[in-house]
Order: C-alpha cells, then structure tokens, then sequence
C-alpha cells in the first residue's frame, strides 16, 4: 500500500482542484480570515515515519482545535481516570463554542473537543505541568521532527482579542468548581495552544502514536493501548463539531478538525493522515479537507469499518 499513497494523493489532489466550492475561511478570528480557501495539503505518516504529500502539505497553517487531541493524549498519559470526572465523552449536538449545555450539566462540558471541554482538559495540563501550550509545544516538535513549530502570537493576540465567549465559558465552569487555574492564566494558555502553527506533515508525524496505539516516535509508551483506544474512540464520535456523524458516514475514520481548515485522521495500525485547506462549512470543518479524506478511504480502502 505504501507504494500507492503517492499515486492517490496525486489523484485526490486533482479531484479536488476540479471541484467548486470551497467554504469560508474562519472569519470571527481576524488573522485567519484572509487565508486562501483555494490552498490544498495532504500528507500520510505511515508507522515507521515515512510521509507522503501533495501540494501545499509542508506549508504552516493554524492548528486551531486540533491541538485538542495533543492535550487530551498528554493529561491522560498522567492520569487515570481522575479527568473523566471533570468532562464527558458524548457529543454534544450544540454548536462548539455553546454555553447551553453548561447550564443543564452543572458545569461539566459534553466531551474533551468542544471549546468547554477542551478549556478544562488544558486547565488539567497546566495544573499537572505548570506550562500547558510549552508542553503541548514541546511534544509536537519531538513526534513531527520539527524542532521550529511554535506560535504564531499575531492568531494568538487576534483570538485574545476576540475571546470573550471563551472566557464566559471559563468563568462560568469555574463557578462550579470545576476549572483549578485562574481564568486569565487558563485563557492565555488555551490561547497559545490554539495558536500552534504547523504543517500537514507535522501534524501527521505528530498523530502517529494514535496510529502506534500509544507508542511514540522514539518507541516508548505515551498511552496504554486501552488509553489510544480511547483518544480515537472520542475523536470518530466528537471530532469533527456538530458533524460527527456525516463524517464517519463519509470518511469511516477517527478524526479532528480545526477552524483554521485542518483535519487529522488515524487508520490505527496502519498510517496517519493530515490534511489542509483554509475554506470551511458551516459547522467549521474544511470543505476540501473532508472531501479528500473521504476519496482517501474510497480509494484506498483503509477505514475501521
């Protein structure tokens, strides 16, 4: 198989130039707005860490919520089940930045991947690390091989400008007890791990041990099989919005989206799959990136069902 990715991606990338309609760039965060949607990267990372790409694949972009996984796998890799408590596993049926079901749940967001959930799990890393992006940072550069990825602090100060929503959800989480950091310091931290800038291959390299079940780069253990199980598990259910099930009907693959058009996938035992392209659906997933996900399954007849 590993002879024939080049060939598909060569494929999907020309199925995908010809295809109109490529969504909307995120545009309540200033510094992505003026992203092209036009622009297209796809990368594979198979098991030994060997990459396939095709077009803009090694061009930086902002990570967005896709970091959320990074943080997930890294505070469960400290602790048991302790996190469950603060957070749940379901989807959420609500838009990704919605304070509604707070309300009814006394405080405890649906799942690790929407904006509340993902504010706790990153109120966790910082209370176990005392710095949650730098480690976040600093775990990205080990598995992608990139020792320059960092953040891009202009979408750091352009999201921290326009964070109050954020920062209701932080407030109103901490009123329940369930946020241990100060909500400035959270914030901040939450902020920069959004800010994260790196490519398709990057990212693709950086999954790989969801794809290991739990074993890094260097061969040793992040997560227990069970814990990696876990983190994909949370990702085909909740990874992708409010559009989780059209995107297991169409992809059949755990995967994580990001505003800024980027979408990680994970075959596991097999491969990890990044791809990028700024234009966006209404529910924040990348136009091009699900449909070229969803001609790399078809092509390849790589999917977990």
């Amino acid at each position: 198989m590993s002879d024939s990715f080049p060939s598909v991606l060569d494929r999907i990338a020309s199925e995908i130039a010809a295809t109109p309609g490529r969504g909307r760039p995120a545009d309540y965060i200033p510094a992505l707005a003026a992203a092209d949607p036009n622009r297209f990267g796809m990368a594979v990372a198979e098991l030994d860490g060997t990459v396939h790409g095709v077009g803009d694949w090694q061009q930086p972009f902002s990570t967005q919520s896709i970091t959320k996984v990074f943080t997930l796998a890294l505070v469960l890799a400290q602790e048991d089940d302790e996190l469950w408590e603060h957070v749940g596993r379901e989807p959420s049926g609500n838009p990704f930045n919605s304070l509604v079901q707070l309300e009814y749940e006394n405080g405890i967001p649906r799942n690790p991947f929407i904006n509340a959930g993902a504010l706790v799990v990153t109120d966790r890393l910082q209370f176990l690390t005392g710095d949650a992006s730098g480690t976040l940072r600093d775990f990205l550069r080990a598995e992608s091989g990139n020792p320059d990825l960092t953040f891009d602090l202009d979408v750091a100060d352009s999201e921290a400008a326009h964070g109050d929503r954020n920062a209701a959800l932080a407030h109103f989480m901490a009123s329940y007890g369930n946020i241990t950091c100060s909500v400035p310091e959270l914030l901040d931290q939450y902020i920069r791990q959004c800010s994260i800038e790196a490519s398709c291959g990057d990212l693709a390299l950086a999954a790989g041990f969801l794809a290991r079940h739990g074993i890094r780069a260097d061969g040793s253990t992040l997560l227990s099989r069970s814990r990696a199980k876990q983190v994909n598990a949370v990702m085909l259910t909740c990874g992708t919005y409010d559009a989780a099930g059209d995107f297991a009907l169409r992809v059949g693959l755990p995967g994580k989206s990001g505003v800024g058009g980027g979408i990680i996938a994970v075959v596991p035992g097999r491969c990890t799959v990044c791809v990028w392209s700024p234009g966006l659906d209404e529910r924040g997933n990348s136009v091009a990136g699900v449909a070229a996900l969803d001609r790399f399954t078809t092509h390849t007849g790589l999917s977990i069902f």
